[in-house]
């Protein structure tokens, strides 16, 4: 599972242009599943993003987490996370898992971002979306749940 997270100032998401979700300060969290990922990875990324240390205090730009400022999460699933361009002129999204997988397991992970207690909004899975993105910083972060089972370097 992947997640491609960024610290913003304020988000939405429409669908049709209609608002379905809108944060202030806080996360996005575009967030890609893949063919071989199940709800220890959702866990993994949950936990790993609510509580990293990304957001600034007086002292450090890297001081305290989503949990320790209250911040707001906008979660979207982005299939596109795992497109391989490896060869050709035309991604492969290969490695995504498939709809009637990938869409539980989002609904899982929703669940977990929730039990954090922090507000969470998200977008529609499966749907044509715009996503206004006022990022912070900018601090953009790539996470995945595979790279746990990675030797530190």
């Amino acid at each position: 599972m992947r997640a491609l997270i960024q610290r913003v100032v304020k988000a939405r998401v429409t669908v049709r242009g209609n608002s379905i979700g809108a944060i202030g300060s806080g996360l996005v969290v575009m967030l890609g599943i893949a063919r071989d990922d199940n709800e220890d990875d959702a866990r993994y990324l949950a936990d790993k993003i609510v509580n990293l240390r990304i957001f600034p205090d007086q002292k450090s730009s890297f001081s305290q987490s989503a949990v320790e400022v209250k911040a707001d999460l906008l979660l979207i699933s982005q299939f596109t996370l795992f497109a391989s361009t490896r060869k050709g002129k035309r991604p492969s999204f290969s490695a995504a898992e498939s709809v009637d997988k990938a869409k539980p397991l989002y609904e899982k992970a929703l669940g977990i971002f929730k039990s954090s207690g922090l507000k969470v909004e998200t977008g529609r899975f499966q749907e044509e979306m715009l996503v206004e993105i006022q990022n912070n910083g900018p601090m953009t972060l790539m996470l995945d749940s595979h790279d746990r089972h990675e030797p530190r370097r």
